[in-house]
Parts: structure tokens; C-alpha cells; sequence
């Protein structure tokens, strides 16, 4: 499945809502799983879109991800599971930034995704004969890939270092999550060449009025 990069902005006015299937409107900015998973409801400033729809939706991003090497089966129970995982990711997220107590629940939603994340070791013999120690293939692959989130969760909120470098786009009408992974630790926006730049360009027409209308008053 190929997967066009959306902006991590406005959605369109025009856009019908709900949408049918989040696919066209998943954006990878985040810089890890945990968080490109958070961004999968748009624009939680406003109108928050949900872009994990259908099961077939959250299948098909779980590959596009690279945290599955098929389409795994998914209900709509699993669904909603995985929906709650990624808003307890977010709520941690959240808390975080606002130097606020984690919620609890949050916690213990991603820590109940953990079991999930671990090995399933598998004794097999190799070419002559020679045994080999690898991976059994997971029982549940969508249910794997969902505790690998998790996994990846933990070890960033858990993580003093790792936790420091959390950040929501500074756009004010952007609500991207994105891992900080410059050498100075101070990035703002999710993306230089669309929010960066649109903020520029405000900044630069704001100057610009501004200028006018003093040149207006001396006048």
C-alpha cells in the first residue's frame, strides 16, 4: 500500500467528516511509532479527525509503520483497543509537557500493551542439522505490533533523557507530537518546510502590515 505524506496541518474545510478511511491523511513526523500512532487523530486542537477508522485502516497503517510485515486480521474490538492505547500514549504525552502527574490510567494502559511486546522464543534446526535459536511468528501479529508501540512509549516516557525531548508543534494550528531528535534539543515545529515556513511567512506579513500602517500614521 503506498501512503502519500499529508500535512501535519489544517485538514481541508470541505472535508466530510467522518471520514470513510483515515489512509490518505496519516502523516510519519512524529519520529518514532508511539508518537506517528498519537498523530493518527488530526487536529486535536479543533476538529479531532479520526484517522484510524476501520479496522482495515489500522492493518494497512500498522504496515506502513513498518511494525507489521502483512495485513494482520484486526476486529473492531481490537480497534477500539488500540484507540484507547494511543490516547493513553497521548494523555501521558500531554501531562509530560505540562510538567503535570501522569494520569494513572494512562500508565497502566501502556503498561498492559507490554506483555504483548515481548519475545516468543523457538528452538529450530538450521541447515546441517545445527540448531537455531529465532522467533516464534506471533500469535496475534496486530495485537504484537500494538504492544511494540507500547514498548516504545515506555521507554521514552520512562526515560529522563528521552522524556526531555517530547514536543508538540509550536503552530497554533498544528497538533503534531514529534521526537526532538536535533543536536540542540531545540526544535519547534514538526516540520521546517510547512510549519516552519508558514510561521515565517506570518511573521513576515504581521511586520509587513505593521510597517504599512506606521508609514500611514506619520504620513
Amino acid at each position: 500500500m503506498t501512503v502519500v505524506p499529508a500535512r501535519a496541518q489544517d485538514l481541508p474545510e470541505a472535508l466530510v467528516l467522518p471520514l470513510a478511511s483515515g489512509a490518505p491523511w496519516w502523516y510519519w513526523l512524529g519520529g518514532r511509532p508511539a508518537l506517528d500512532f498519537a498523530n493518527t487523530l488530526r487536529e486535536r486542537w479543533r476538529r479531532r479527525v479520526e484517522c484510524l477508522v476501520t479496522p482495515d485502516d489500522l492493518s494497512r497503517w500498522l504496515v506502513a509503520a513498518g511494525l507489521a510485515g502483512h495485513e494482520p486480521a484486526v476486529s473492531p474490538s481490537l480497534l477500539g483497543e488500540a484507540r484507547e492505547l494511543r490516547e493513553a500514549i497521548d494523555a501521558a504525552v500531554a501531562a509530560t509537557l505540562a510538567g503535570a502527574p501522569v494520569p494513572p490510567a494512562a500508565i497502566a494502559c501502556i503498561d498492559d500493551w507490554l506483555g504483548h511486546a515481548g519475545t516468543r522464543p523457538r528452538l529450530a534446526l538450521g541447515q546441517g542439522g545445527v540448531p537455531v535459536l529465532g522467533e516464534r511468528i506471533p500469535a496475534d501479529s496486530a495485537r504484537r505490533a500494538l504492544g511494540t508501540i507500547a514498548l516504545d512509549a515506555a521507554a521514552m516516557l520512562g526515560t529522563p533523557a528521552e522524556r526531555a525531548r517530547i514536543r508538540i508543534c509550536a503552530s497554533d494550528t498544528c497538533s503534531a507530537r514529534f521526537y526532538d531528535r536535533s543536536a540542540a534539543g531545540r526544535r519547534r515545529w514538526c516540520s521546517m518546510t510547512a510549519c516552519g515556513n508558514e510561521a515565517k511567512a506570518r511573521r513576515h506579513r504581521a511586520r509587513s502590515r505593521s510597517a504599512a500602517e506606521a508609514a500611514e500614521v506619520s504620513a
